[in-house]
């Protein structure tokens, strides 16, 4: 049975997370000991809420640098604040540095006559590339579950895995090697959701 680490920093959704992959078969330990996290087959970075605050609660946790290492070597799933930390920097509380993991910004949304910020329900994702993996069984167009006000602007466009509408065209995937993000959040996503992170419990990498 494959063995997770779900990454706990204080910012995570954690509950339904770990809900959602006990479902579809993992194994999983919320946990920010760097020890367990280097025995897991696999790691799912969650994260919700302020930009500052999630690298803060990572740094004073020390997770930071296992994210770091962990992308070098295991299947690692980012969501969220998880997948905008990977960047470089963000726009958020004035400008805040993120991880530096992937060249890149976190941008807020603009002002767009009759759209709400933050973008937040149900939209249509449009996968780049519909062979990988991580998008096994799930159609083309497939509506996520989403609550964000900022959104991921790489700087490698092949980073991109998918894409959403909502005034304009976002990064709702990131995929390299090893390391597949969602802005959109697969434990709230129901059907499409559960089988996105069955894709991740059966990644063969």
């Amino acid at each position: 049975m494959t063995r997770i680490a779900l990454l706990d920093y204080g910012m995570g959704n954690l509950h339904s997370a770990a809900k959602a992959l006990e479902h579809v078969g993992a194994t999983v330990d919320i946990t920010n000991d760097p020890k367990l996290v280097a025995q897991a087959d696999k790691i799912v970075f969650p994260g919700v809420g302020a930009m500052r605050d999630c690298i803060q609660g990572m740094q004073d946790a020390g997770i930071d640098e296992v994210v770091r290492q962990a992308v070098l070597n295991k299947p690692v799933l980012a969501i969220c604040v998880g997948m905008q930390a990977l960047m470089h920097h963000s726009e958020e509380n004035g400008g805040s540095p993120a991880l530096n993991i992937f060249d890149g910004v976190v941008k807020r949304f603009p002002e767009i006559q009759d759209l709400k910020v933050p973008h937040m329900g149900w939209n249509q994702v449009k996968q780049s590339d519909p062979s990988h993996p991580m998008w096994t069984d799930i159609e083309q167009d497939t509506r996520f579950y989403f609550v964000h006000s900022y959104y991921v602007e790489p700087t490698n466009s092949n980073l991109v895995a998918a894409t959403c509408d909502y005034g304009i065209d976002f990064c709702a995937a990131l995929h390299q090697e090893n390391l597949f993000a969602t802005q959109f959040h697969p434990e709230k996503s129901h059907t499409a959701g559960l089988q996105l992170l069955q894709n991740f419990v059966n990644w063969k990498i």
